[in-house]
């Protein structure tokens, strides 16, 4: 199989808006209270009605992708995530952020099953942690600039515009995509690719205790690195008396750090198969360095630099755990693969809002991060009973060929 020229590319641009996305109103959490008149908790239950939408229809789309075709799934995403901001930027209430949520959430849920479905098909294999993780590095990128973008251009003019600015960029990326097409995916392994035929595992596919255990993986995931992403600010700036832009300062930090580890990743996927390995331990240090911002009140300096250590190494992870799932994805069924695992991201998404956000209602600001380091060593764990799993089966059913 040979790279389709481009796909990499387009693909990794849609990615970087749908995390523009994710991160708009997490970004602008410290000024919306005041702007709409809401508490942290009215804002948790927005982020949880994104979530909400997005675990509820991100398996179904995963069918959609493999019946319908991914291309097409993804430019109806992308016009429904960027109409939805549209709508916020010309009538910012809480009521129509609700509704935008919910659209948002709906478009959130294409993104996984169809650029994977892309990459899966359309890339060589002995590329494919590469792929995954320009791909994933993307999508970083595009949550890393989130903060200073939003804020910025809410400060300097009004907020409207900056929900304006998430709507025209994906906009942008509709509209380049729209003007390219690109061939038919392959439907046939490669000699190199080691998965199985789907017609040889049809019938209990859905059910297998892998697929479980990589939903459950991603909802630590999502609650691990979701809960700094959308309330570290928060959290460092009311219970630990951080300034608002070196708490700032930290979390775009943490987020180019993690797309750069992102990369880092895909050079490692690509030359181990001890991908749970690789995880277990990023995730454990990470872990020990969130405890430290919680334990010892560090310098901004020093803040700033560990908050980019955890980024890095949660970053890492990424591309190991694309590999993992794509390892049991029957050929041909990929959207649905990674649309069942990915919901996983979603409910962790609707329990980390309100669960933060009552946090933070009630000064519990420390607890955020305590939160968070227990959440990575779930993780970590976790990851070790897939390994553990995922051996004895091979063990118990090895494949011949």
């Amino acid at each position: 199989m040979r790279s389709q020229p481009g796909l990499l590319g387009q693909i990794s641009a849609a990615h970087l808006v749908s995390h523009l996305h994710i991160m708009t109103v997490p970004a602008l959490l410290p000024l919306l209270p005041d702007i709409l008149n809401v508490n942290f908790i009215d804002l948790g239950i927005a982020l949880g009605v994104f979530n909400i939408i997005s675990a509820l229809c991100q398996a179904p789309l995963g069918y959609a992708v493999d019946r319908y075709g991914a291309r097409c799934v993804l430019i109806a995403g992308l016009a429904l995530g960027s109409a939805s901001f549209a709508l916020v930027a010309a009538i910012p209430s809480f009521t129509v952020l609700l509704v935008a949520m919910a659209m948002a959430g709906l478009a959130n849920g294409v993104y996984h099953p169809a650029n994977y479905a892309l990459l899966s098909q359309g890339m060589a294999p002995n590329r494919m942690g590469r792929a995954f993780s320009i791909h994933t590095f993307a999508g970083f990128f595009g949550g890393a600039i989130a903060p200073p973008i939003m804020v910025s251009t809410a400060l300097a003019s009004d907020i409207r515009w900056a929900f304006a600015v998430a709507a025209v960029s994906g906009f942008l990326v509709l509209a380049a995509i729209v003007s390219r097409s690109f061939a038919p995916l392959a439907s046939l392994p490669e000699p190199s690719d080691s998965r199985i035929d789907v017609k040889h595992v049809r019938s209990t596919y859905a059910a297998t205790s892998a697929i479980i255990m990589l939903t459950v993986l991603f909802m630590m995931l999502s609650l691990s690195t979701g809960t700094i992403e959308r309330f570290s600010v928060a959290a460092l700036v009311e219970g630990f008396g951080v300034p608002l832009s070196t708490a700032n300062m930290a979390l775009t930090t943490f987020l180019f750090a993690s797309a750069f580890g992102v990369l880092t990743g895909g050079i490692l996927a690509d030359r181990t198969k001890r991908h749970g390995s690789v995880a277990v331990a990023a995730f454990a240090l990470a872990a020990v360095l969130v405890a430290t911002i919680a334990l010892v009140k560090l310098p901004d300096t020093l803040l700033v630099l560990t908050m980019g250590g955890i980024g890095f190494l949660t970053g890492i992870v990424a591309p190991s755990r694309d590999m993992l799932v794509r390892a049991i994805s029957p050929i041909g069924q990929e959207g649905r693969t990674f649309g069942i695992v990915s919901t996983g991201f979603n409910i962790g998404g609707v329990i980390g809002p309100i669960l933060c956000g009552a946090l933070l209602d009630r000064g519990l600001a420390s607890a955020v991060l305590w939160a968070s380091a227990g959440f990575m060593i779930i993780t970590a764990s976790v990851v070790t009973l897939q390994e553990y799993l995922a051996k004895a089966r091979k063990d118990a059913h090895p494949i011949t060929r």
